[in-house]
């Protein structure tokens, strides 16, 4: 059953010549779903601003949005913004949300279908908006197997066909004599900016090729592709062999100057991070230096027990510092910094007529550094509290330390089996949790909770997983 032809004629003005051109499209749906992995769609303008879709296809690899066909349904204008747009403009539109004829959600990226200078059809590409995917503006050859290039190539119509311009690459093709029997759009621009006056087509391609022949030979016939740098810009190029009579060879060429540029940044980047955590780490360092300096040349015992609490807590947030360096990103793995702390306090504390240990239970996930130093802080001071008041002479202790990590907000609980204390009747605003109850509120946006009793002592508390500055809210 001719169905675009009974389709156009009773919907659309189109005439027969026109009706073939897109009878003709329609043809290579299915290999252009396969390589874009999204529903494909050929829709015709109806005359009142609509369109009605005349011919589809499903992707093979992922699941369709659709459940039944849409051939022969409306297309409204006001539910499918890019396909009126394109309409419209005659010009391709890029990554617009869309309602489906099934009232589901998805985004389209639209081509126009010309003949001559009247916009006759649009091809639409459409993706879930769950889709974890990215969302391409374009084919992208350079992704996909050589045969699956070949097999689209050789579908492939002349140079004015729509297909060849919805490669979001250069693309090349050789025939048998060495010529550049064909290049599209983006190839002819690609050129332009190497500095190549004038047009590649029709020119013997060792003229005009980017690549050196042992390169060529060696890795891009055997290999997906290789990188070449030509000036300031870096490009990617494929070779694939073409089973086309007449045909040689395509080559795949792709600007990835951008991609290599945004690397560079982020190395730059993680250099900069690590060299600012680790000066910081190494002034801490120095200050606590400088305190336990000062703490050899004190007689009263508890200036010098002030002194070690406060060397400790600067202690603290120098190994916070440096597992953010070592980790090269602006981020830690809680886990990691509690044990260090818990570790580096009971070391600090440990007295040869008790024996405590610590264990830490639970989840381990990445904070940011904001959070990891707060966090640090408040462990080192909960532990060290229950080393200095929990346990008495011959005991042998046991402080748990256990993380849960939630949607928005987390929480860390400290628990000892010592000997407890009355919360109600005890100073809760010495210096050591203050400085907890501060940070709880304060820097991690959370809630502190204290229980004790003759079994032990649990101090719970919450904290947002990311801390965010009103400044970076617009």
């Amino acid at each position: 059953m001719d169905t675009i032809g009974q389709l156009c004629r009773k919907y659309t003005d189109l005439s027969e010549e026109e009706i073939e051109i897109i009878r003709s499209m329609s043809k290579v749906l299915t290999t252009f779903a396969d390589l874009e992995e999204s529903d494909i769609f050929i829709d015709c303008p109806t005359g009142n601003g609509d369109a009605i879709v005349v011919a589809e296809a499903k992707p093979s690899r992922v699941p369709s949005s659709y459940k039944k066909s849409v051939v022969g349904l409306p297309a409204k204008q006001e539910n499918e913004p890019a396909v009126a747009r394109t309409f419209r403009l005659g010009v391709g539109t890029r990554h617009m949300k869309a309602v489906t004829q099934e009232n589901g959600c998805t985004i389209q990226s639209v081509e126009p279908i010309r003949n001559g200078n009247r916009v006759i059809g649009v091809l639409i590409s459409e993706k879930r908006t769950t889709e974890q995917l990215p969302v391409s503006a374009g084919l992208h050859f350079s992704r996909d197997s050589d045969e699956t290039v070949a097999n689209f190539l050789a579908q492939k119509i002349e140079e004015d066909n729509w297909l060849t311009e919805c490669i979001d690459e250069a693309l090349i093709m050789v025939d048998e004599s060495g010529v550049v029997a064909f290049r599209n759009g983006q190839a002819r621009e690609l050129y332009k900016k190497l500095g190549f006056v004038e047009d590649i087509l029709g020119q013997l391609y060792k003229n005009v090729c980017l690549v050196s022949a042992e390169t060529t030979i060696s890795d891009v016939r055997n290999n997906s592709y290789v990188e070449i740098a030509i000036g300031s810009r870096v490009l990617s190029a494929k070779r694939v062999p073409l089973d086309v009579p007449g045909m040689d060879f395509a080559v795949i060429l792709r600007d990835i100057t951008v991609q290599k540029e945004q690397e560079k940044a982020l190395i730059l980047k993680s250099v900069a991070i690590k060299e600012m955590h680790h000066r910081v780490k190494n002034n801490l360092q120095t200050i606590a230096s400088l305190l336990r300096l000062q703490m050899r040349r004190t007689d009263g015992e508890e200036t010098r027990q002030v002194l070690g609490e406060s060397m400790n807590r600067i202690l603290s947030i120098a190994s916070t510092h440096q597992l953010l360096a070592q980790s090269g990103i602006d981020e830690v793995m809680i886990g990691e910094v509690i044990q260090n702390i818990a570790s580096n306090t009971l070391r600090y504390y440990s007295a040869a007529r008790f024996q405590v240990e610590t264990v830490l239970e639970g989840d381990s996930f990445k904070v940011s550094s904001d959070v990891a130093t707060s966090v640090a802080l408040i462990i080192n001071e909960l532990v060290e509290n229950a080393m200095k008041y929990a346990f008495k002479e011959g005991d042998n202790g046991l402080i748990r330390i256990v993380v849960t990590e939630g949607e928005l907000y987390s929480r860390i609980q400290v628990i000892d089996n010592g000997r407890g204390f009355d919360v109600k009747n005890t100073d809760c605003s010495r210096l050591g949790l203050s400085i907890v109850k501060t940070l709880v509120r304060d820097k991690l946006r959370g809630d502190l909770e204290i229980e004790s009793d003759a079994s032990g002592t649990r101090v719970a508390f919450d904290f947002k997983n990311k801390i965010l500055d009103t400044t970076d809210v617009t």
